[in-house]
């Protein structure tokens, strides 16, 4: 999945791709250098991010969705929240909610159901302004799980179909370092729940902490140590910014996943 900030101010590529001819030019590269999904986000999710008003999310989500799901036969994913830019995404063309909310803000649930398209549920303490204001788990996996099963139940009982469910258990969402390496470590316990995990960990804060403070332009090797880690441990889709490196290493994954 390669990621689409079409922000100014998402923490990897806020404003790099805000115009809608840029966005499009991006999406074109991504799908060359092997992406298989791109996921279009019209409001920063990064910590301390303010929201976004609704109309302007949608404009600017919605005319990259049209232009990109009238040239390029590729799946499109809107990264939203809200319900109202859930029914226009998927009108324009989107096919998959990748909502770090797990559906959880009023009528998004009800808008899922009504759309039909497969859901991304993702797991995250409080939200996206205080979110790593000192983040506090007993056990983060298990309260991970507890959480995810929760919201897959939610879904259920408003008449989505588990089918059409996928889970993120949320890197660097209401997170400390620690909490995001035991969940690295111990992804297979989110697996377990049945469901395709989608994994967002690319140039994330966690991988420059890990490396002396690494800049944001300094972690593609560290992401791809974590893309090939979460594979190996039950990820199904690895959301990223750099697609041509990760899909070289996903071919070497896959490659020794098919040895007998």
């Amino acid at each position: 999945m390669g990621i689409l900030n079409v922000t100014p101010d998402s923490f990897s590529d806020g404003g790099t791709h805000f115009s809608l001819d840029k966005a499009v030019c991006r999406a074109r590269e991504m799908v060359a250098e092997g992406a298989d999904i791109i996921d279009v986000g019209g409001e920063s999710t990064r910590p301390g991010a303010q929201s976004v008003p609704l109309q302007q999310e949608l404009d600017r989500v919605v005319p990259v969705i049209e232009k990109i799901a009238a040239e390029i036969p590729i799946p499109i994913s809107v990264d939203t929240s809200k319900p109202q830019v859930m029914r226009e995404s998927v009108a324009a063309g989107a096919g998959l909610i990748n909502d770090v909310m797990a559906l959880r803000l009023p009528g998004a649930l009800q808008a899922a159901r009504d759309l039909s398209v497969p859901v991304c549920l993702m797991h995250m303490l409080g939200e996206p302004r205080f979110m790593q204001q000192q983040p506090v788990y007993g056990n983060v996996v298990a309260e991970v799980r507890v959480f995810l099963e929760e919201r897959v139940r939610a879904c259920e009982e408003t008449g989505i179909s588990r089918e059409k469910l996928l889970l993120d258990p949320g890197f660097g969402f209401g997170k400390s370092l620690d909490h995001n390496l035991a969940l690295l470590k111990n992804l297979r316990a989110i697996a377990d729940i049945g469901l395709p995990l989608l994994i967002g960990i690319s140039r994330k804060s966690m991988i420059g902490k890990i490396l002396d403070e690494r800049p944001v332009d300094g972690r593609l090797f560290g992401s791809l140590a974590a893309a090939v880690m979460a594979l190996e441990r039950g990820a199904a889709i690895v959301r990223v910014h750099d697609v041509a490196p990760t899909v070289d290493a996903i071919r070497v994954v896959a490659a020794t996943q098919a040895v007998k």
